[in-house]
C-alpha cells in the first residue's frame, strides 16, 4: 500500500521523466480539482465563521460581516490558484523554484506587469478597514452609482437602478459618496396657481403631514416649509421627512401620492401650466 502512494506521489509531483502529454494534461486536471475543492471548503468556513460572530451579542454588523467574507474568499482564491501554478508550470519543465529564488515574489509580480494590480489590492485594503462603504451600500464614485454587491481584493461590483453592473478596479476609486450612512432626506415640492389660498393649501400640507408621520421608514418628520418659491408657473410649496437610508425615494413618493389625494379632496388645483389658445376669430 505504501508503495502504491509513493508511486502516486512521484507521479503528481513529476519525478518520473518520461511521462506523456496526456500524464501531464491529466496532472493539471487533478491539480485544478483539488485546488477548487479546497477553495470551496474554504468558502464555506468562512460562511460559518462570520455566520457565528453575527449572532453574538457584540457580534460584527451583517453588512461588515458580508464585505469581510467576501475579502477573504476572493483572497484565498487567489492564494490557492498561486500555489497551484507551481507545480503546473513545472509539468511544462519551468524551473519556478529558481525563478522565486533570484526575482522573489514581488520582482514576479513586477515582471509580469503587476503594478496596477498591487495598487487595486492595497486600496482595497484601504477600503476595507477605513470602512469607506460595504456590501449593500448604495455610493457614488465618479460618474457612476448604484448599491455595492461586492468588494474583491482587487475590483469592486456597483449594480445601478437601470440593472447594469458596473465592475472598476479599486485603484480608480477615489472620491466617494455614500448615501447609506446616516439619516437621508426626503424633498417634496408642490407647485400651486396663484389664484389658491396658500393659508389653506398650507393646512391641508400639515394634515398630510401628520398623517404620515407614523411610517416606519420616517426618522422625523414630515415637515411643512412652506412657500420657497415664486415664478411665473406659480407658487412652490415644500415639505420635508428624514428617512432611513435608501428609504427616501419611496417615502417622496408616499408624500406626492397623499397630497395630490388631499389637495382634490379640498378643490386645490396643482398647476399643470396649460395654455390657453385664442382663435382668430376670437379676437375681433
Amino acid at each position: 500500500m505504501i508503495e502504491v502512494f509513493n508511486e502516486i506521489n512521484r507521479w503528481l509531483l513529476g519525478e518520473d521523466k518520461h511521462i506523456t502529454i496526456l500524464e501531464k494534461t491529466l496532472k493539471i486536471a487533478i491539480i485544478l480539482i483539488c485546488v477548487k475543492i479546497i477553495t470551496k471548503i474554504s468558502y464555506v468556513m468562512i460562511d460559518k465563521f462570520f455566520k457565528r460572530q453575527q449572532n453574538l451579542k457584540i457580534g460584527i454588523e451583517e453588512r461588515k460581516a458580508n464585505t469581510l467574507a467576501i475579502i477573504l474568499k476572493s483572497l484565498c482564491k487567489y492564494i490557492f490558484y498561486f500555489i497551484a501554478l507551481i507545480p503546473i508550470l513545472d509539468q511544462f519543465g519551468i524551473e519556478t523554484k529558481s525563478i522565486l529564488a533570484t526575482a522573489g515574489v514581488g520582482g514576479l509580480a513586477i515582471g509580469f506587469g503587476a503594478q496596477s494590480l498591487v495598487k487595486d489590492v492595497i486600496t482595497g485594503f484601504f477600503i476595507l478597514f477605513e470602512d469607506y462603504f460595504s456590501v449593500g451600500d448604495y455610493i457614488q464614485t465618479g460618474e457612476y452609482e448604484g448599491v455595492v454587491e461586492e468588494i474583491g481584493i482587487r475590483s469592486t461590483r456597483i449594480r445601478d437602478f437601470s440593472g447594469d453592473l458596473h465592475i472598476m478596479p479599486n485603484g480608480k476609486i477615489e472620491i466617494v459618496t455614500n448615501r447609506s450612512r446616516g439619516d437621508m432626506r426626503a424633498l417634496v415640492e408642490v407647485r400651486i396657481n396663484y389664484e389658491e389660498d396658500i393659508d389653506k393649501a398650507l393646512r391641508v400640507l400639515e394634515r398630510v403631514a401628520q398623517s404620515m408621520s407614523n411610517e416606519e421608514t420616517i426618522v422625523s418628520g414630515p415637515k411643512v416649509l412652506g412657500v420657497t418659491s415664486l415664478t411665473k408657473e406659480g407658487i412652490t410649496l415644500s415639505m420635508m421627512a428624514m428617512t432611513r437610508p435608501m428609504e427616501q425615494w419611496q417615502v417622496e413618493r408616499n408624500l406626492r401620492k397623499a397630497i395630490k389625494e388631499e389637495f382634490q379632496k379640498h378643490g386645490i388645483s396643482i398647476n399643470d401650466r396649460r395654455k390657453v389658445v385664442l382663435e382668430r376669430d376670437d379676437l375681433l
